[in-house]
């Protein structure tokens, strides 16, 4: 993998790219871990692709094509050859193509890990889970159970459930000296936080883009570090999965020389979708967004440590997780406020966008003040 994008030139502040969401005038949105509002210009995007259906104008081909568009832009995004991303519908689709690739073995899988991420390896693989400590999935403990006869590591580079920032580098080192290689999932990261050098040298990356990169659902990227790219193996060989240009009918498999062979069979809409998000995303300076969104989301930390409440992660990072024993309550004061956020049985979750202002970190600790 060649490394991260550069610093965006095309500076657009938050109050810019929050007028771009019109949810955003009734709703105070911090609910993005599980899915964000539409933004302005990716709605058009399918706007007019549903007129153009309804009129008879739209070119197939050319709908085709959106997912070879999305993954031009994705890789450049990323800072990776486009000849190392496939692209398809899900992580989970991802995970379970490389879990088809690579020869089986043990796999080590936080035990809290998204489903998607980590049920793919179970029918090949022996699965070796880690259990969280005090809550939280911690990088220490996966090392721990890291040997020689590890196969590949399986994380998020921001756990889901608790909101946790792993220590990759520390990873790959532990992963690097039992030889085992490392699937890392940046659905909750890629979008706001920055790809360092230590996450690219992972050997699959996997993204679903309908969280913080504001695709619509099902569009996804597998990317593969260089010298993986020739292990890969279609989970389900399609018209796609050939070399260009494609064809229709008959011939034998003549698959890709590179990642696209693992590509799906595109769910048109939701690629031209993400063709709208990536050219929005690209637009913005990502160190600022970074910076941003961390920012925010340690003054909710901040805030709510007066009144006695604390994130159970022990990393700061833009998604913040509280433990509760009153979620019925939280629920009903952050909906009284206009929040939006996730509350579970034994948690509330916030994530902090680009889009996100300091008026409503303080509409978040007013509501949870009330509700303490």
């Amino acid at each position: 993998m060649t490394g991260p994008r550069r610093e965006q030139t095309m500076a657009v502040t938050p109050a810019r790219f929050r007028a771009l969401f019109p949810a955003l005038r009734s709703s105070i949105w911090l609910d993005t871990p599980g899915s964000p509002p539409a933004a302005r210009p990716v709605t058009a995007a399918l706007r007019d692709v549903l007129d153009d259906w309804d009129s008879g104008s739209f070119s197939w081909i050319n709908w085709d094509g959106a997912a070879d568009r999305a993954r031009t832009r994705f890789a450049s995004y990323l800072g990776v050859d486009a000849g190392q991303v496939a692209a398809v519908g899900s992580v989970a689709e991802a995970a379970a193509t490389v879990a088809r690739s690579v020869p089986p073995g043990r796999v080590v899988v936080p035990e809290q890990e998204f489903r998607s991420a980590s049920f793919p390896w179970y029918e090949r693989h022996e699965v070796v889970t880690v259990a969280p400590r005090d809550g939280v999935t911690r990088t220490e403990d996966l090392i721990d159970a890291l040997d020689e006869r590890c196969r590949m590591l399986v994380v998020s580079a921001i756990t889901s459930r608790d909101g946790q920032r792993l220590d990759l580098a520390a990873l790959r080192a532990a992963s690097d000296a039992v030889g085992a290689q490392m699937f890392i999932d940046l659905t909750q990261s890629l979008g706001v936080l920055a790809v360092d050098d230590d996450t690219m040298r992972a050997d699959y990356l996997a993204v679903h883009g309908y969280k913080w990169m504001l695709a619509p659902r099902g569009a996804a990227w597998l990317v593969a570090r260089t010298d993986r790219c020739a292990g890969l193996r279609p989970l389900a060989a399609n018209w796609h999965s050939t070399t260009r240009p494609l064809g229709y009918f008959g011939g034998p498999p003549d698959l890709a020389p590179d990642a696209s062979r693992c590509d799906a069979s595109p769910a048109w809409f939701a690629w031209l979708g993400a063709v709208a998000a990536l050219d929005l995303l690209r637009t913005l300076p990502a160190a600022r967004v970074q910076r941003h969104c961390v920012d925010l989301a340690q003054e909710l930390v901040r805030g709510a440590a007066e009144f006695g409440m604390h994130p159970l992660a022990t990393t700061a990072s833009h998604i913040v997780v509280f433990p509760t024993r009153t979620p019925d309550r939280i629920a009903a004061e952050l909906v009284a406020a206009g929040v939006r956020a996730t509350v579970s049985a034994d948690r509330v979750r916030f994530g902090v966008h680009y889009f996100n202002e300091a008026s409503d970190i303080d509409s978040v600790l007013a509501a949870l003040r009330r509700a303490h």
